[in-house]
C-alpha cells in the first residue's frame, strides 16, 4: 500500500512537473529565437587606442552586422581594469551586456589586490579566449646589455637598482618584472605609469632603464634601434620576433601571458554562451582580421569556453602561487 501511494504520487509529481518544464523549454527557445532584440555593449577595460581597441573594435563591427543589431564598444578604464569588470560581471546575464576579459583584473587583480568584490571562477561564464598578448622584454639602447645573461650581469653589478616601467601597480607588467626579479636575483626598482605610451618615451629618453611591454607598441622602436630586445615572456618564442629566445628558456616555467577573451555574468543561458562562442569565433577566421592581430604581434587563440575557463583557473593559481611566496600586494 505505501509503496503504491509512494509511486503515485512521484508520478503525479512528474506529470505536475511536465507543463512547468515545458514552458520554461517553451521561453528559452522565444528568448534565443529573438536574441538579440536591442544593442549590445561590450565593457572594454582599457582606454581606447591600444592593444584592446586594436583586437576588440573590428569583432564589434563584424557582429554588429552579423546580429542585426549594434554592438557598442564601452571603454571603462581604471583600477587595473576592475571597474570594468565589476560593471559587465554585476550586469543582467540576458546577452545585452559582454565583458572583455583580460588577465589582469581576473587573474592578478583577485590576487594581489584586497578590494575585488568579484570571484573569477563564480562570477562569470567563459565563453572564449580571443588572444594571447606576449610581451617582451625591452632596456635602454646604451645600457650596454645583449642578451639576457648580459642584461641580468648588469643589473646585479649596477650601484643601484635599475628602474623598471610597468602600466600600473599589480598590473602584468609589473608582477611579471617582479617574477623575473626573483628568479634571477637581480634587484629592480618599480616605477609605476598608467599606460605605456610614456614610459616608452621616457625609456628612449633615458629616464627608465626597462620594461615589460606588448610586442606590438616597441617593435617599431626595436627595428630602429632604439631600444635592445631581449625576450619574450611567453613559454616558446613567438613568430613576429624569431630571433629573441624566450625568458624559459633561461629561467624554466616563466611565463607572463598577457591574454584577452570573451566572458559573460555568471548565470547567462548556455544556449547564449554557445551563440557568442559561434558568433566571435567567425569574427575571428576573417583573414583581415588575423593579419592585423598577428602583425601587432599577438596572438589569436579561439578557445573553446571550457578551455577558457581552466585557463582562468591555472593563471588564478599560479599566481597565488607566487604571492604566497613573495609576499607581494598591491594594495
Amino acid at each position: 500500500m505505501t509503496t503504491r501511494l509512494v509511486g503515485r504520487r512521484a508520478l503525479i509529481g512528474a506529470m505536475a512537473a511536465v507543463p512547468w518544464a515545458g514552458a520554461a523549454m517553451a521561453q528559452s527557445q522565444s528568448q534565443s529565437q529573438n536574441w538579440p532584440d536591442r544593442p549590445i555593449r561590450l565593457i572594454n577595460p582599457w582606454p581606447p587606442g591600444g592593444p584592446s581597441d586594436l583586437l576588440s573594435r573590428p569583432l564589434t563591427q563584424r557582429l554588429t552586422s552579423t546580429l542585426g543589431r549594434p554592438v557598442v564598444m564601452e571603454n571603462r578604464p581604471g583600477a587595473n581594469g576592475t571597474i570594468a569588470t565589476t560593471l559587465a560581471l554585476r550586469s543582467p546575464p540576458d546577452g545585452y551586456t559582454i565583458l572583455l576579459a583580460h588577465a589582469g583584473p581576473l587573474t592578478l587583480a583577485p590576487v594581489f589586490q584586497s578590494n575585488v568584490s568579484y570571484d573569477p571562477l563564480k562570477d562569470l561564464e567563459p565563453v572564449m579566449q580571443i588572444a594571447s598578448v606576449p610581451t617582451v622584454l625591452v632596456c635602454r639602447a646604451d645600457l650596454g646589455a645583449t642578451d639576457l645573461a648580459s642584461f641580468i650581469a648588469i643589473a646585479k653589478a649596477a650601484p643601484q637598482p635599475l628602474t623598471y616601467a610597468s602600466v600600473g601597480q599589480g598590473s602584468t607588467t609589473h608582477l611579471g618584472t617582479e617574477l623575473l626579479s626573483q628568479l634571477s636575483g637581480a634587484p629592480m626598482l618599480h616605477v609605476p605609469y598608467t599606460g605605456s605610451t610614456q614610459p616608452i618615451i621616457d625609456m628612449l629618453a633615458g629616464r627608465i632603464d626597462f620594461a615589460l611591454f606588448s610586442i606590438g607598441a616597441v617593435t617599431g622602436h626595436l627595428e630602429a634601434g632604439r631600444l635592445k630586445g631581449l625576450a619574450v615572456s611567453t613559454l616558446t618564442r613567438v613568430a613576429r620576433l624569431p630571433d629573441l629566445p624566450a625568458i624559459a628558456e633561461t629561467y624554466p616555467g616563466y611565463e607572463l601571458n598577457s591574454w584577452y577573451g570573451i566572458a559573460m555574468p555568471a548565470g547567462t543561458p548556455r544556449w547564449l554562451i554557445e551563440r557568442l562562442h559561434r558568433e566571435f569565433g567567425a569574427a575571428l577566421n576573417v583573414a583581415d582580421y588575423q593579419a592585423s592581430v598577428q602583425d601587432s604581434g599577438m596572438v589569436i587563440e579561439g578557445t573553446d569556453p571550457a578551455s577558457f575557463g581552466r585557463k582562468i583557473a591555472e593563471d588564478l593559481k599560479r599566481w597565488g602561487d607566487f604571492a604566497r611566496t613573495t609576499g607581494i600586494r598591491a594594495g
